[in-house]
């Protein structure tokens, strides 16, 4: 090869491999650096859209187990919830059986119907007050949770639905309807009752036209028009349950009257319905109140729902019984479904850890750098970055060699 001074061919070939070695020996220090393969799109291109899907998919997965672990949180409580509600259903088990016992004083009765009454307050207590994270439990929202690895094929949702709770949807509630009274009825003024079957009919007679005749019921005859009203609304009272009561003026129906039993309540009389009358309206039959009189007038819409579920007669604890073991079954078969969904919720959360853990190790794969051959790269850059150094120091030389010619 001839010697020029025009260009120094040899200079610029060892600084173009110095300049490739440099780049070399700064992206292996970038790797050694961040541990990583890939530290900029120009290292990989595809590498790097395939390790940042994947890094997507290990993020959604990871949070997906996090919302597995609070539904399964929920469900517990819900579980735990439900497991008192059983405690004190068998409780009431025990005082629905005492009960039935027909050799119990009307005191006897009471205390237990009270502690009974207790029981549903609790249960309703539980219903409302039971909450996760701020949020009621036991409502007619479904607990959800959503499982994901990001994408729209691999994403479900788990739901249950634990419910309200209250005793009224276990176990009912006595239906009741309102009779408020304006004015003292006049005579030949009714009141009917009918589940469709049975029908009831009540008539208000005043003096003479009153002769005791089965459904007649006294007008009492007092010029005070207060206490005229609150006897009669007593006698009414006295027919209706077939008992004595403060009325005694009646003429009494046989049988007495099945669907409904009543109670006074100032100028109002409160009609509740009996266990036979909850019954038919359990079945999806109706009572149908009937007032013939201006004076009197059905307020709201009287038995609308309902079961019977008191303690104060034999016959109404042995309903409510009947009502508390269906309740037991039904808490049962919830508890069954919640714990079912726990299960399932466990279960993904495993697969989804696995799952997690083999994206993790195919992500490494693609980005970490293999550190004993980086380290050898290393060596072997540094080497080559000296030697391109000298080579050049060399090159540079050669042309001063020309100058000894003109010597």
């Amino acid at each position: 090869m001839a010697l020029t001074i025009l260009n120094n061919i040899a200079a610029l070939a060892a600084e173009n491999q110095l300049n490739i070695t440099s780049g070399n020996l700064n992206s292996t220090l970038a790797q050694l650096s961040s541990g990583s393969r890939i530290n900029s799109g120009a290292d990989d291109p595809a590498g790097l859209a395939i390790a940042d899907g994947l890094q997507a998919n290990v993020a959604a997965l990871t949070q997906s187990a996090s919302n597995a672990t609070d539904g399964v949180g929920t469900l517990q409580v819900a579980d735990g919830a439900l497991s008192q509600v059983t405690t004190l259903l068998d409780r009431a088990v025990t005082l629905a059986t005492e009960a039935s016992n027909s050799g119990l004083s009307t005191a006897q009765s009471a205390a237990l119907d009270g502690e009974f009454t207790a029981i549903k307050t609790e249960i309703d207590s539980i219903g409302n007050n039971t909450n996760y994270n701020g949020s009621q439990v036991f409502s007619s929202t479904p607990i959800s949770v959503f499982l994901s690895d990001g994408t729209t094929s691999g994403s479900n949702t788990i739901s249950a639905a634990p419910g309200t709770l209250s005793s009224n949807s276990l176990l009912g509630s006595a239906a009741a309807g309102t009779l408020a009274f304006t004015a003292a009825p006049a005579s030949g003024d009714t009141i009917e009752f009918s589940d469709g079957t049975n029908t009831q009919t009540y008539t208000f007679e005043a003096g003479a036209a009153f002769t005791g005749a089965a459904g007649q019921v006294l007008i009492d005859p007092s010029t005070n028009p207060v206490t005229s009203l609150q006897n009669t609304e007593a006698n009414l009272v006295a027919a209706v349950n077939g008992g004595t009561g403060a009325g005694t003026t009646y003429g009494a129906l046989t049988p007495i009257n099945k669907d409904v039993t009543a109670s006074v309540s100032g100028t109002s009389i409160v009609f509740t319905a009996t266990a036979a009358g909850n019954a038919v309206i359990a079945a999806g039959g109706a009572i149908t109140p009937t007032v013939t009189s201006t004076a009197a007038a059905f307020i709201g819409t009287p038995f609308a729902a309902g079961s019977a579920t008191s303690l104060t007669t034999a016959n109404n604890a042995q309903s409510a019984l009947t009502a508390i073991t269906g309740a037991i079954a039904t808490i049962a078969a919830t508890r069954g479904t919640l714990g079912a969904t726990v299960e399932q919720l466990q279960a993904a959360s495993n697969v989804i850890t696995v799952q997690t853990q083999n994206l993790t190790s195919a992500e490494n794969n693609i980005t970490a750098a293999d550190i004993p051959s980086t380290v050898a790269n290393l060596s072997q850059y540094s080497i080559l970055e000296q030697t391109g150094i000298s080579a050049l120091s060399q090159a540079n030389q050669q042309q001063q060699l020309v100058l000894k010619l003109l010597q």
